[in-house]
């Protein structure tokens, strides 16, 4: 019954983005980007003899949580044949070029047809199933064949269909993996709660181990360098709109502070948006030509900078918390030992809550909140130094997962050199 249900909403899904593919333009990223995925994986692979290790996120940061995993494998078994899938076009389109890995491709529809096919092209030793996205008949193909299957840095909430008397499916999709390595207690007691005891392991968050990477593998930024000078910064990451609007008055009044605002859309109207916003305003992409400025704030016009941008920062705020999803990455932020600010809405986020708790953090509630917030930090140097070591501590506290997910592959050869 469950099953039958299950597939008929995948059919109607997939007809609903068909659909809006016509007008939408990321719906229209999800079924171009499927087109001919079959062909594309068996020119793939059709010679491969490499043992395959296929790593599937929904979506970039998903991604980001394996990344720092999938490149310990790279180093460990340089033989393997990395293959990385995506559900969403925001994941998939951002790390389509990534040079980790042999091939990326977006994840066909979960049909049991589709399934079958994909998985007897891909033929893994190996799959990293990262935090959750999870689809029933890839997961009970890959039971079938016995493959070993884990589950990376997940999650379990009291409110997921696995603890609801609707969620007989759903369990059925947990038995499918080999191992489950979980971020917190509480996720393991809920698991236990439903008879899984014996393949659960609490093995923190693999994004501690990422971002403590790209903290001691740090390359500078030249024009970032010569934009900041010797002035103190603001490095705000991930912003919404609703991020802009309680920065900009700070920064308009505050001239003698450079901001740097990296937008999580960095679509023209957006931009031009913030540039409205923020008087003394330059893009990045016209900073090698403009320099030296006198604009105070910084535009980012590009992906993929922000996790060095945070390390020139002297306070950092991490966009999201103001809108309805939450808090974007606070990790990148705390890893430069840096103060981090985030508005109200952080509650699902662990890692925020975390920060805040070990006093290397602090929330706001209005552009008001923010401008004491910001004061504070700037006019006291103990305050600033005790929220800085508290913020670099939290996270240095809690990086190693990677290296207990390394381990269990070791231990149980699931591959070979």
């Amino acid at each position: 019954m469950f099953l039958l249900i299950y597939n008929f909403i995948i059919r109607i899904y997939g007809a609903v983005i068909q659909l809006a593919s016509l007008w939408n333009p990321k719906a229209r990223l999800w079924i171009s980007g499927r087109k001919h995925i079959f062909k594309k994986l068996e020119l793939a692979l059709h010679n491969n003899t490499r043992p395959v290790v296929w790593m599937h996120s929904a979506s970039l940061g998903e991604f980001e949580q394996g990344r720092f995993l999938l490149e310990n494998i790279r180093r460990q078994y340089p033989s393997a044949c990395i293959i990385i899938t995506f559900f969403s076009p925001s994941g998939y389109e951002v790390i389509k070029n990534y040079k980790g890995a042999d091939h990326i491709f977006y994840l066909p529809l979960s049909t049991k047809k589709n399934a079958k096919r994909f998985i007897n092209l891909v033929n893994p030793a190996l799959v990293l199933w990262i935090k959750y996205d999870y689809w029933y008949h890839y997961l009970t193909g890959l039971k079938k064949r016995n493959t070993p299957l884990l589950l990376v840095s997940a999650i379990f909430h009291r409110h997921h269909p696995f603890f609801r008397w609707y969620g007989t499916l759903y369990k059925k999709m947990l038995k499918c993996f080999t191992w489950l390595f979980v971020q917190t207690p509480e996720s393991a007691k809920r698991l236990e709660s439903i008879g899984f005891v014996n393949n659960v392991s609490i093995n923190g968050d693999t994004r501690f181990d990422r971002v403590v990477d790209i903290a001691e593998n740090f390359t500078p930024l030249p024009l970032i360098e010569k934009y900041c000078g010797i002035s103190p910064v603001v490095v705000a990451g991930s912003t919404w709109p609703e991020d802009e609007e309680e920065l900009d008055h700070y920064a308009n009044t505050h001239p003698d502070i450079k901001f740097i605002i990296a937008p999580h859309e960095i679509g023209e109207e957006h931009l031009k948006d913030i540039e409205r916003l923020f008087n003394s305003s330059i893009r990045y992409s016209q900073l090698q030509n403009a320099l030296p400025t006198n604009a105070n704030t910084l535009i980012i016009d590009n992906i993929g900078m922000l996790s060095k941008l945070y390390h020139y920062a002297t306070i950092t705020y991490v966009g999201g918390g103001f809108g309805s999803d939450g808090v974007h990455n606070v990790l990148e932020a705390a890893v430069h030992k840096k103060p981090v600010i985030f508005g109200p809405v952080f509650n699902k986020f662990r890692e925020a809550i975390g920060l805040l708790e070990e006093g290397g953090a602090f929330t706001v509630d209005n552009a008001l909140g923010l401008e004491s917030t910001l004061n504070d930090l700037f006019s006291s140097d103990d305050l600033y130094r005790e929220t800085s070591a508290a913020a670099g501590k939290y996270v240095y506290d809690n990086k190693g997962a990677t290296n207990n997910i390394m381990q269990y592959i070791q231990a149980k050869r699931l591959l070979i050199n």
